[in-house]
């Protein structure tokens, strides 16, 4: 195996485990399944994202998380499924509901107060189905 093909599996395994953190129930994941999951899904861009972008060594999960969710939320909080998702994911990984609520107001500055506001309406969903479960 030459030194590329070694490191492409070492960031694919790094990727897998990654995904593992975020969210235990996909401890049988795979990346090759992603694109029966994202058939449009560019094979370079999962790459990045499941693969060169997951640095070890470098931010926690918990973090990890915070940013997606910034990031969502400063694009315009349009993608509703996947700030559900990802403040499921931020809470599995440790994040507490204030820390998420925080993270959704700094970026009412950089998303706009609409954004700010469906980002509030979706997080508080999905706190209110942990409530749900929780009883």
């Amino acid at each position: 195996m030459n030194d590329f093909s070694k490191k492409y599996a070492e960031m694919m395994e790094q990727g897998t485990l990654m995904l593992r953190a975020f969210n235990p129930a996909l401890e049988k994941f795979v990346p090759e399944g992603l694109d029966k999951l994202m058939p449009t899904m560019p094979k370079d861009m999962m790459d990045m994202m499941f693969g060169n972008a997951f640095n070890k060594d470098g931010l926690d999960t918990k973090t990890r998380m915070l940013v997606a969710l910034a990031g969502l939320v400063a694009a315009g909080a349009q993608a509703g499924p996947q700030l559900k998702v990802t403040v499921r994911h931020a809470l599995e990984a440790g994040a507490t509901e204030k820390e998420i609520a925080e993270v959704i107001y700094q970026m009412s500055m950089l998303g706009g107060l609409p954004a700010m506001n469906r980002a509030l309406e979706e997080a508080q969903a999905v706190f209110d189905e942990n409530q749900e479960g929780d009883a």
